[in-house]
């Protein structure tokens, strides 16, 4: 794109010495600094002119010598701010107005288009130094300039201006106004800006009762609380986090138990890369994802057995930790004062209910939950956890999309225009389409209490009004009764009722898997698609989960699926995998399943056994499922490993922590349109009996689930001339499974896509509804119902 420009601008007229043009720039342009970028970029090249904000983007008229206007664009390429992204740059050659300098001019609401909203910044290098050197800023716990701080989540109209942001109670004290002002001045229109005179400030609750406003109280008191083992609770950028010694059994445990979470790991901070690297293998992939501007919790791998110095409780049966570094000035603060090597930050919310924001709320909630509450003042408009990725085949891979990342949207080849897609139950994120862009929610959860139902209701209609969008068709699951679902239905009946005219689509839960993969490459042909996952309504009124398929982005034709397996007590079967473990062995031995077959599962009791049984062989209650995470949990507790899970994807989680490298063996499998693991299960029930080790067979069996994979997809592309493989669903977050399915497959020739910036988990599959919508109105006439799965 900017190459284009260069070459626009050369043809501008080169017998005279003065020319001009119109740049019209559209992407994350606005909080950013991309103003005073461009304003001192034309000082430097003696360029006159102006540069303004409008909710389309950003525009620049620029006059001055020809080749000084070439290196003006060179420059607007290589020298951008870090956290600017720009998609779109186009050019008008006009004739020179006469003017005399370069200005910032105020900013245009031009329509209902909009500029990119930027995504929340970490702490900048430079204001770390202010933090410790600046006198009006010495310890100042929300410091920020154009460069770092928060963004999205005090959003609350556009375009970015202070008016628009949950900073516009703050008046700037008359030092912080002239750096506003100052062109030259690193803080030159930073919205959020604010000092120790001016901006909000943090309080130290405990029991209900203020107890400090000083900065240096609060983080005497929250070293303190938290040295001695004690639970504290920080508001972060996005929401409040609980926080209390990594290093410490008790505290940890306490903390489990006061907040609910049974056994869910929980990430770490660490003052800086280095300290953590004495803890966890980083890479140095890993160590830029880490130090990038958006500072996710990165999944890594432990490189001791157990943590020296962190407890075991921290992530039990895991091999992988999240780690987090500082992020906002109050981390820097505390981090520095402790003298212990990492922290547990984990979400300030009680078990799968939406993370807080609301001070009042904090206070009164985690009374009795923590020891102390440290509120600041600035309001979180728009709540937002931290994001989780991880390194696999080589490349940063989106686990949790939310700081950081939203709302950065997935530019489309296709118009997307007014199209609401509600997402699924589970991990739940909706989203919106403006043009040909594609805005995923942050990270919405689970949908099954009210609290998160609403927030989810909520943040769509907040989503809408910022993005200046009025649906026109709404896209739901398959599944009659998720609340996505539902509330798709109410929402099209409301707006309908007040005049509007809305469709309604449906999409099937794994075709909008793999078009939500494709739609992340801009991939529009037929793909060998690989969706597999822990569950999904199918059209043959089943549970799916392991599929494979010749699809596009209109529809899908089911070409291969693991063997259906009976899910006895449905939805009971994935809390207690022990019940996945017994429906293996039934469908493996049949009339031959006995005494000591069923020995190897030694924590469930002989009734239970034979009442699970004798649901499986009458059909009571039992769904079946070929869903391949019910799979992973079968082995997982066929090996002891778990029998209660205590979290979404655990049994999956700890059956990858035992794989080992260097085994290249395979378990017998049956394959076909239906793959049958009977023989495997047979195997696997053997080895235990005889003792093997549970590693091997963890490891033997991921290595069958990679045969499956890559022996169904090469036959698929030999029959079809299909050539590209694209591969979503919560299964692929498995490091050891994608990297190697993927190297066998392109060994083979194929070209594989997977997941990077979008989930592979059920937080992509409303970008999969939303473009499977797209198409299908693309094909028929606009505004009638479309072709549904």
């Amino acid at each position: 794109m900017f190459t284009f420009v260069i070459l626009k601008i050369l043809t501008l007229i080169t017998s005279v010495d003065v020319s001009a043009c119109f740049i019209s720039i559209q992407g994350r342009v606005q909080g950013v600094g991309f103003r005073p970028f461009i304003y001192r970029l034309a000082e430097q090249f003696s360029l006159r002119g102006w540069v303004r904000n409008n909710n389309e983007g950003l525009t620049v008229y620029i006059e001055g010598e020809v080749s000084e206007i070439i290196k003006f664009s060179h420059y607007l390429k290589t020298q951008a701010p870090i956290a600017s992204s720009v998609f779109n740059i186009s050019i008008e050659n006009v004739e020179p107005e006469g003017v005399t300098s370069f200005k910032i001019l105020p900013s245009l609401n031009l329509s209902d288009e909009i500029t990119e909203i930027s995504p929340d910044i970490a702490l900048c290098d430079a204001c770390l130094v202010d933090l410790m050197e600046q006198p009006h800023r010495i310890n100042y716990p929300l410091i920020n300039c154009t460069n770092c701080g928060p963004r999205f989540t005090i959003i609350k109209d556009i375009p970015y201006d202070r008016p628009n942001t949950t900073m516009d109670i703050f008046p700037m004290c008359e030092l912080c106004a002239s750096e506003y002002r100052d062109i030259m001045d690193r803080r030159f229109h930073a919205q959020p800006i604010a000092c120790n005179d001016c901006g909000p400030g943090y309080e130290c609750w405990r029991e209900g009762q203020m107890t400090g406003t000083s900065i240096l109280d609060i983080l005497d008191m929250s070293v303190r609380e938290i040295q001695l083992g004690r639970i504290i609770a920080i508001k972060g950028v996005g929401g409040y986090h609980l926080v209390c010694d990594a290093g410490n059994d008790q505290a940890v445990k306490r903390l489990r138990e006061r907040k609910g979470r049974d056994s869910k790991p929980f990430a770490v901070m660490f003052k800086d890369a280095d300290t953590a690297s004495g803890y966890v293998d980083i890479s140095a992939v890993e160590r830029e994802v880490l130090l990038s501007w958006q500072h996710p919790i990165v999944l890594l791998r432990k490189n001791k057995e157990s943590l020296a110095g962190l407890v075991s409780v921290l992530n039990e049966g895991i091999s992988t930790v999240g780690v987090v570094l500082p992020y906002m000035p109050f981390h820097y603060l505390l981090m520095e004062r402790l003298n212990i090597p990492a922290i547990v930050l984990t979400s300030g919310n009680f078990s799968e209910h939406p993370i807080l924001i609301d001070n009042q709320e904090a206070i009164r909630q985690f009374s009795g939950i923590a020891d102390l509450v440290i509120t600041h003042q600035r309001e979180i408009f728009n709540r937002v956890d931290d994001s989780v990725v991880r390194i696999i085949a080589g490349s940063q891979r989106m686990l949790r999309r939310a700081r950081g990342f939203v709302p950065d949207p997935i530019h489309q080849t296709s118009r997307v225009e007014g199209i609401l897609a509600m997402g699924a139950e589970l991990v739940n994120m909706f989203c919106l389409g403006k043009g040909s862009r594609a805005y995923l929610s942050q990270y919405i959860g689970n949908l099954k209490n009210p609290e998160t139902q609403q927030f989810y209701n909520d943040t769509i209609f907040r989503f809408m009004q910022l993005l200046r969008i009025e649906p026109e068709m709404i896209v739901t699951d398959l599944h009659p009764e998720y609340f996505s679902t539902k509330l798709g239905h109410n929402l099209a009946q409301t707006l309908t009722s007040e005049g509007k005219r809305i469709t309604i689509e449906r999409v099937q839960h794994h075709h909008a898997h793999i078009a939500s993969c494709m739609a992340e490459h801009q991939l529009d042909e037929q793909v060998i698609g690989v969706a597999f996952d822990g569950t999904g309504y199918g059209s043959d009124g089943h549970i799916w989960g392991s599929e494979f398929m010749l699809a596009d982005l209109e529809t899908f034709q089911r070409t291969n699926h693991f063997e259906y397996l009976p899910m006895p007590g449905g939805d009971k079967a994935a809390e207690e995998p022990w019940r996945m473990a017994i429906s293996a062995l039934v469908m493996a031995f049949g009339k031959d399943l006995n005494k000591t077959i069923l020995s190897i599962l030694s924590d469930v009791k002989p009734q239970q056994s034979e009442w699970i049984i004798k649901m499986i062989r009458n059909r009571v209650n039992t769904p079946m499922t070929c869903g391949a995470g019910r799979y992973f949990d079968a082995v997982a507790a066929l090996l002891g490993i778990i029998t209660q899970a205590g979290y979404e994807g655990e049994g999956p989680m700890k059956l990858e922590a035992l794989t080992r490298e260097g085994i290249d063996e395979t378990y017998e499998i049956e394959l076909g349109p239906v793959i049958s693991f009977i023989p495997a299960f047979r195997a696997i029930t053997q080895e235990i009996l005889n003792g093997y080790d549970p590693g091997l067979i963890a490891t033997k069996f991921h290595n069958t689930v990679v045969l499956a994979i890559v022996e169904s997809a090469m036959d698929l592309h030999k029959r079809y001339s299909v050539d590209k493989v694209v591969l979503s669903g919560g299964v692929f977050q498995n490091k050891y499974l994608v990297e190697r399915v993927v190297s066998k497959l392109q060994r083979n020739q194929l070209r594989v896509y997977i997941h990077a910036a979008v989930p592979p988990n059920d937080g992509g599959v409303a970008l999969g509804q939303l473009i499977v919508a797209a198409k299908r109105r693309e094909k028929y006439v606009f505004g009638c119902t479309g072709k549904s799965d």
